[in-house]
């Protein structure tokens, strides 16, 4: 009884493990699928432990149990299918189209997979006759004051080891297929789950030894959970270092900016009273003409001020920024949108190239579409009336744990001497622009700890690279 507990709250492990591992996932079909496998492994164990009931459950009951659990590691065949279906359609972009992965990228497809899951049917229908199992049979342990129940297989039990077996060669290509994973923490957490893994079906052979495969099997799964829980921790305290730093960052971004606010608040009041006074001596005095002149220049001064210094503190009010999970692809779909009438106007075609659906990251939504509101119109605006060929491409890409996103058109370009300047405050080529709007882009970017830089710019155009962490795992796009 004590060693049948043990086994169950060993087996207990993988799914606490897995339900921790869906939190990061967010619910996607990678998280849901590791959340059965590890449910797999679970049912295995337990399968495992109803042998050692002997003497307390009648053995009908533990044949039956023993029957019934056999579902996890007949389904853990179709869920590592669907695991390199995923990784090789969603996750893997490097490989997708390289020659040598073509025969993985035919194999594994979902009819397969739909034949596969009959097939895993059948397997699993056949442990319930005696061409499966045929009954119990009593066995000694090491152990001699202990003995437990073993299956006695039938003639078709074979077909359940070919079955399982081929999990170690689907685990080999899981191997193969973490290759061309470009999220490096999800490449490392998989590649580790795969060595496991693979670990773990060896010693799971070990079952079919009566008497002692029972144990080492659970050693396996301590083991394999053990690792798995190191490598889970180490991937979330990355995701976790980055958020801290993330915020860390934008207290201090607040801190100044409240600094900078008071600052500007003292500069304004002053502004007000020379404006004020220089108003009254040139109403109530009679000045010469070069005196006039001089307080005009003074208007003129105390003018312009008042302007930089209202920019200035709109600048400088964009500061507190409020992050959550959010899809990328959708900020950009909402700022072309409201950048509509003004592409229309401008007979100016844009396409959004959507490589992974979704784009997730943790971000303010708000704020990210003002940015590409922005990039957008200067886009426009730097399109020339006479040109033919007037459209702007906005391709996305993810490369290790960075999410690039590139915004090219077809306008006038920028001189290279002037790459880095554009993004000064109050630094503007148009004639009436304030040289607001890039500041206030990289601004918000770097409160994202991205970076926003000119890729390339010629007489054909320009493209803009903003580059964003990525904070949640997203799926590359089959279309």
């Amino acid at each position: 009884m004590i060693t049948s507990l043990l086994i169950f709250t060993i087996g207990l492990l993988p799914l606490v493990l897995a339900i921790n591992v869906t939190r990061v996932y967010k619910g996607s079909q990678l998280g849901i699928v590791l959340l059965l496998f590890m449910c797999s492994i679970t049912l295995w164990q337990l399968d495992i432990g109803v042998l050692y009931l002997k003497g307390i459950v009648p053995e009908e009951w533990i044949l039956n149990l023993f029957r019934f659990f056999r579902i996890g590691t007949t389904g853990v065949v179709p869920v590592i299918f669907y695991l390199i279906y995923l990784l090789l359609n969603k996750h893997t972009p490097n490989i997708k189209n390289k020659t040598e992965y073509s025969f993985f990228q035919s194999f594994f497809n979902l009819k397969v997979f739909g034949g596969l899951v009959l097939w895993s049917v059948w397997v699993y229908a056949i442990s319930w006759t005696k061409w499966g199992i045929e009954g119990l049979r009593v066995v000694q342990t090491a152990d001699p004051n202990t003995s437990i129940y073993f299956p006695v297989y039938g003639d078709y039990h074979f077909l359940y080891l070919i079955h399982t077996g081929t999990v170690l060669f689907f685990l080999i290509i899981v191997v193969i297929t973490c290759r061309g994973i470009q999220n490096a923490s999800l490449k490392s957490f998989l590649r580790t789950f795969a060595y496991c893994s693979i670990f773990l079906l060896l010693t799971g052979f070990l079952n079919f030894i009566p008497g002692t495969g029972s144990v080492l099997s659970s050693i396996g799964v301590i083991i394999f959970s053990s690792s798995i829980i190191f490598s889970f921790v180490k991937m979330n305290n990355i995701v976790s270092i980055n958020y801290n730093l993330l915020k860390e960052r934008q207290k201090k971004l607040d801190y100044i900016g409240n600094l900078s606010s008071s600052l500007i608040h003292e500069v304004k009041n002053n502004i007000q009273i020379i404006k004020g006074y220089s108003k009254l001596v040139a109403e109530t005095t009679d000045l010469p003409t070069q005196s006039e002149n001089y307080v005009s220049m003074i208007h003129l001064g105390t003018s312009q001020l008042e302007q930089l210094t209202h920019h200035y503190s709109e600048y400088i009010k964009k500061k507190t920024v409020e992050f959550k999970d959010a899809d990328l692809n959708r900020i950009i779909q909402e700022a072309i949108e409201f950048t509509s009438e003004l592409r229309k106007e401008q007979k100016i075609d844009i396409c959004f190239e959507q490589k992974y659906k979704p784009l997730k990251a943790f971000a303010s939504p708000t704020y990210l579409k003002q940015v590409f509101i922005n990039l957008i119109k200067n886009s426009c605006e730097s399109i020339d009336e006479f040109k033919t060929n007037r459209n702007i491409a906005i391709k996305t890409d993810i490369v290790a744990d960075k999410i690039i996103i590139d915004i090219s058109d077809s306008g006038k370009g920028i001189c290279k001497d002037q790459w880095e300047s554009i993004f000064d405050p109050f630094n503007s080529t148009k004639e009436l622009g304030m040289g607001m709007g890039l500041p206030f882009v990289r601004k918000i970017i770097f409160e994202h700890r991205g970076e926003i830089f000119v890729l390339k710019s010629s007489q054909d155009g320009t493209t803009f690279r903003v580059i964003l962490p990525q904070y949640e795992f997203s799926e590359l796009n089959p279309s």
